[in-house]
Parts: structure tokens; sequence; C-alpha cells
């Protein structure tokens, strides 16, 4: 295949006869992805909105069981990451493209089908999550300079449902982008973001621990009495979602692997871009959560950049909370590319000769460049874009989603599948020690994914109490 000057335009060739230089061993255009962009990859999908409700999950579980828990999903995760990893070749060096052909190839049978649906709610639910979070962030840019503006005297309440829209309109210009392999600069530059915001937000929270001149907060979390029994048990379990959702991209990350390039092997790429990835986002995690807690204790807000626990300085408020949105256009696509292309293939696939499917119109860019559009891709990804953006503003619970999403996802595509094709793959022995603790460790984390859906749904329901649709201002 080549590519020349046309955006998302492959022609399509035989590679020549005994290889070439220029082709992979499965005849696709080589591959050209390190460490460091899988890294990249890694961190946009992994450092999102997730580290803003960290110092709130932190402040649910106390000193001693926030930072563990913290921990423990961290090493699940490289864990089981690595796990996954392995299986992007099968047994006979067939490359997998997917996380649903990984399955297929290692498990195969109903499985698949219901790896699928798990996968893609998921990815469509991360896409809500993300358009609340941003358009909350945008509120709070607005709230900021209202309340500079009117010396705090304003409560500046404004509604999200714009800011929504808006947001949504960013996605449906950005999801035309054809193939994930083409979105490596929105990933660094979105990477670039999460630091940005990441950093500011740790910084705050330090300063206001300086400032008080003490740490907050208790071994054990938030108080009875502040809350009620039933309260502090539910926000606890709704804290192991949040941690959850922090951690989550496994759902993407034979995706991202199939950008990498050979040699070296990439499961052992991936392997060391999961360890640099992990550690770093870890360490932030540590800092935000435990630092957020510290500066307000008890009273953590659930969002630590727009609960407006933080006042000033308001200009780096306002340039953290612009980095979460620019973050999180680039997280939305990085996380959606895989749901465009599985839905595209299908209609490929289903109907062969349709024009409106298949076929490109070239539409002239400045530069000489040439982007050529498919109707299909424009109207499916639009109608995409647009119903995240409904039900978005249906329901703009951050922390309940967040929760929902985590509890989710976490178990079957982060622990579940993965341990099931590793030891399908490496064929490990029933009743064998590995076997046993790799089972063990599922058993272990379904546990929690169970306690933490319910957490969150008892926080939705609480909060559709005082709820009106398309109200909703912060």
């Amino acid at each position: 295949m080549v590519e020349d000057k046309n955006l998302g335009f492959e022609v399509s060739m035989s590679p020549p006869q005994g290889g070439s230089k220029c082709f992979d061993d499965d005849g696709r255009l080589k591959r050209t992805g390190t460490v460091w962009t899988a890294s990249a990859h890694i961190i946009t999908a992994v450092i999102g909105s997730g580290v803003l409700s960290l110092a709130w999950a932190t402040a649910q579980l106390g000193w001693i069981a926030g930072p563990t828990v913290l921990f423990l999903f961290s090493f699940v995760t490289y864990y089981t990451s690595c796990l996954l990893a392995a299986c992007y070749r099968s047994s006979d060096g067939k490359r997998n493209y997917t996380y649903m052909e990984a399955v297929q190839t290692n498990l195969g049978g109903y499985k698949v089908k219901i790896c699928g649906l798990i996968q893609y709610i998921n990815l469509f639910g991360v896409a809500v999550g993300y358009t609340i979070a941003a358009s909350i962030s945008m509120v709070a840019i607005k709230r900021s300079n209202c309340f500079h503006a009117s010396h705090a005297k304003n409560p500046c309440l404004v509604s999200s449902t714009p800011y929504m829209l808006a947001f949504g309109a960013m996605e449906i210009l950005f999801s035309q982008i054809p193939d994930f392999d083409q979105i490596s600069w929105l990933s660094i530059v979105a990477a670039v973001m999460s630091f940005t915001y990441s950093a500011i937000g740790l910084a705050l929270g330090v300063s206001k621990v300086i400032e008080t001149g003490k740490f907050r907060g208790s071994l054990t979390g938030i108080s009875i009495g502040t809350v009620s029994e039933t309260q502090k048990i539910w926000r606890s379990f709704q804290a192991l979602g949040a941690i959850a959702f922090a951690y989550s991209y496994s759902l993407i990350l034979i995706e991202i692997q199939d950008t990498v390039k050979s040699p070296p092997s990439e499961t052992k790429t991936m392997k060391k871009a999961t360890l640099i990835s992990v550690a770093v986002t870890t360490v932030f995690y540590m800092l935000c959560g435990c630092f957020g807690y510290a500066a307000f204790g008890d009273l953590a807000p659930g969002n630590l950049l727009t609960g407006f626990g933080f006042y000033n300085p308001y200009w780096l408020l306002n340039i953290a909370n612009a980095a979460i949105v620019i973050h999180l256009v680039g997280a939305y696509q990085v996380y959606c590319q895989p749901l465009f292309a599985f839905v595209e293939k299908f209609a490929t696939k289903t109907f062969p000769q349709s024009d409106f499917i298949n076929k490109d119109y070239d539409v002239p860019l400045p530069g000489g460049f040439t982007y050529k559009l498919n109707l299909f891709r424009l109207i499916w990804r639009t109608i995409f874009v647009c119903l995240t953006t409904i039900i978005s503003m249906l329901m703009p619970f951050f922390n309940d989603v967040v929760g929902i999403l985590g509890a989710f996802g976490f178990w079957p595509l982060t622990v579940y599948f993965p341990v099931e094709m590793y030891i399908v793959q490496k064929k490990i022995p029933r009743w064998s020690t590995r076997w046993i603790s790799l089972q063990i460790l599922s058993a272990a984390c379904l546990i929690i994914s169970i306690a933490a859906a319910a957490g969150s749904f008892a926080g939705v329901v609480t909060d559709l109490k005082v709820y009106k649709p398309f109200k909703t201002s912060y």
C-alpha cells in the first residue's frame, strides 16, 4: 500500500515477491510505532478524566486503604496488560489486529460476542464520560472568570448543555480522521495536556497543604456524620469504580500494539511501554489523590479542578481546565477509533457492493492535499457523536458515570479475558499452581467490580432524585 499526500487514502498493491522493506509480514504498510509512541497512546488513554476524581476516591477510603488500592490496581493493570500483550500474535505467528480478534483466536465461541458487546458498550460509555468531563471543565473556566470578575459575590451558575454541544461539534470534525494509526500526533498532544493538568492539580494540592500547614483526612476516610453509615459503604464502593476507571485502557491495548514496529517483538515493546506508562501514571495518581485529600480532607471535591476546591490563581485553573478539554478531544478519538473501525469493517463485509459504504470521493484541501470523503463514515460517525452528546446531556453525573464505567469494564476486559487467553495460549494446565493463582486473581477482581458497580448505581439513584434533564447547572 502506498500513501502520498492523501489523508486516509491508500492504494492497495501486493508487496514484491520475497518481501519488501516497505511492508510487514502481513502485507500491510510497515508499522513505525515505538516504545515511546505506544507509551504516548497509553498515557493519553490512562491519564484521562479519571485522575480528577482520585482525591475524592482517596477521601472515601482514607490514608491506609486509598494509596493501597491505587497501588494494587496499578499492579493488576500492569500484570494483566502483559498477559494481553502476549496474545497479540497467535502460536502460529498470525497477528490479531483487535482485542476481539485475540479473543476469537484464543477462546472462540460465545465468548467473542460477549467480549465484543462489553468492549464496545464500554467504549461508547467512555465517549459519554469524556463529553461530560470536557463540558464540566469548560463550565469551570466560565465560572472561574465570573467569580474573579464579581469578587466571588455572584454564584455564577452555568449550564453545561451548550458546552457539551460545542465538544460534540469538535468530535464530529476529528472523528473523520479515518484510521487509528493516523492520530499519533493527536495522542502526543493529548498526552502533553494530561501531564499539564495533572501537574497543575498536584501543584495546587501541594500549595494548599503548605498554606494550611497540615495534612487533612483520616486513616479510615470520610467520617460518619459527614455521611451516614450506608453512604459511607456505597461511596467506598464507588471509589473503587473511580480508581478502576482511572486505569482502564486494556480494551484498546491490542489496537495500540498493532501500530508498533518489529523487531524487537511487539510483545516485548508493549511490555516496556506498559511498564513506563503505568509507572508514570501511578506516581501521578498517588500524588494527585493524596495531596488532593491532604488539602481538603472530607471535603475533597468529586472533580479536583472543577469542584471549586480551588479558586485561585484563577488563570492557572483556566489553563488546567483548557488542557483537560484539549486532552479529552484526543482521548475521545483514541478510544472511539476501534469502535468506528469495527462498525465500518462489518458494513463493508456485509455490503461489499454498496457505493455508499465503500466509495471514496476526492475533496481537495489547501496545500495540495486530498481528503478521501466516505459518506458512510461521515454519517455514521456523526450520528455516533450526536448520540453520545445527547446521553451526556441527559445524565451529566461525572463521578457516578466514571464509577459505572470503571466497574463495568475492569473485570471482564482488564482481567478475565487476558487471563483466560493467556492460559489457553501458554497451555497452562488446569489446577496447576499458576492456573489457580490466575483464577484467584480473576475472582477477586470480579468481587471488586460488583461492589464498585453497586456503589456507582446507588450514586446515580441519589442524583436522579434532584435532577432535571437539560437543566443541570454548575
